[in-house]
């Protein structure tokens, strides 16, 4: 398989890296179980001589030419974790140049994969339109206003759709490499991941901070105090409009277009840190469900088996 990664300056050096270091052993693997030819040719490709990474290292590329032999190419992050950075970085001339080269390589028939903030140039090149895509998830709602034809899911570290592939915040550079190598060899891929201790992450939503997206919105970061000094009385979304002094619906679909999801699912979110909380704080469950609204452990414990897949016992274990 064809890889070629295309890095600009200020590229996240963790994201570039871990390509690089993921592909690299998978050749190397490969070579010690006698394969003669390396299953990866992978080649960095950027506007210039060299790019400068976000922690200031000089990196030597070739010329985006190279592309054009390429089976796939790979977006990494840029090192803009905060909105406004990212629509300044946005705005750049090489960064604008780039998002002409991606749309032009995918309509040569040339795969194209981003991951974390990477996926943003993809979005800006409109190759996400009407497709399935994720992101990193701090981003999401930034990604939503900036993109609203893209059916985000911030929850799926991978979202692949034909010859579009996205994946999710920063380490999903490990779980986008995995895809694109069992594309190639899923038992290659799968002994990668355990050479490199790679676990599974099929979802990013353990991993999602409600208060951090929250703060992306004056309304929604008072729906999500109102929410937090609430979540023992349940939930109520005419009671939560009525003291944010809007109506049900202009609440419900601000939180639909800023976080992705209902009043009622974020508060559901806020119930859940709230309960991981306090089980690592040792906590009996039944005084958990009463502090979170709950009137039994049992509803309690079909909300966390839903929604993260695990019981009890399991986040006691993790916790720990």
């Amino acid at each position: 398989m064809r890889l070629t990664i295309l890095a600009l300056d200020d590229v996240f050096d963790t994201g570039l890296t871990v390509l690089l270091d993921t592909f690299s052993t998978a050749n190397e693997l490969a070579a010690a179980q006698g394969n003669p030819v390396a299953p990866f040719d992978v080649r960095v490709v950027g506007l210039g001589r060299q790019v400068r990474t976000a922690l200031g290292f000089a990196a030597p590329v070739e010329p985006v030419d190279a592309v054009r032999k390429a089976d796939w190419v790979v977006v990494p992050a840029l090192n803009a974790k905060l909105p406004h950075l990212l629509l300044k970085a946005l705005e750049r001339t090489d960064v604008i140049e780039a998002v002409g080269y991606l749309r032009a390589w995918h309509a040569a028939g040339i795969g194209v994969a981003g991951a974390c903030i990477g996926t943003f140039l993809l979005a800006e090149a409109g190759l996400l339109n009407g497709l399935e895509a994720t992101t990193t998830w701090a981003l999401a709602p930034l990604f939503r206003q900036r993109y609203p034809d893209v059916r985000l899911d911030d929850t799926r570290m991978i979202a692949a759709c034909g010859q579009v592939v996205t994946a999710g915040a920063a380490m999903g550079h490990l779980d986008l490499a995995l895809w694109l190598m069992r594309q190639k060899s899923p038992e290659l891929a799968a002994f990668v991941a355990r050479f490199m201790l790679i676990d599974k992450r099929p979802s990013q939503a353990r991993y999602i901070v409600p208060d951090y997206l929250a703060h992306a919105d004056p309304l929604i970061e008072r729906f999500e105090r109102w929410a937090r000094s609430h979540l023992a009385d349940g939930f109520s979304l005419q009671e939560a409009a009525k003291a944010l002094s809007v109506t049900p619906r202009t609440l419900q679909r601000r939180a639909e277009a800023v976080l992705g999801k209902s009043p009622l699912a974020f508060f559901q979110d806020l119930r859940i840190e709230r309960v991981q909380h306090l089980i690592s704080l040792g906590e009996d469950l039944e005084r958990i469900a009463g502090q979170v609204g709950y009137a039994d452990s049992a509803t309690l414990r079909n909300l966390l088996k839903r929604r993260l897949g695990r019981g009890v016992r399991e986040l006691r274990a993790e916790l720990q």
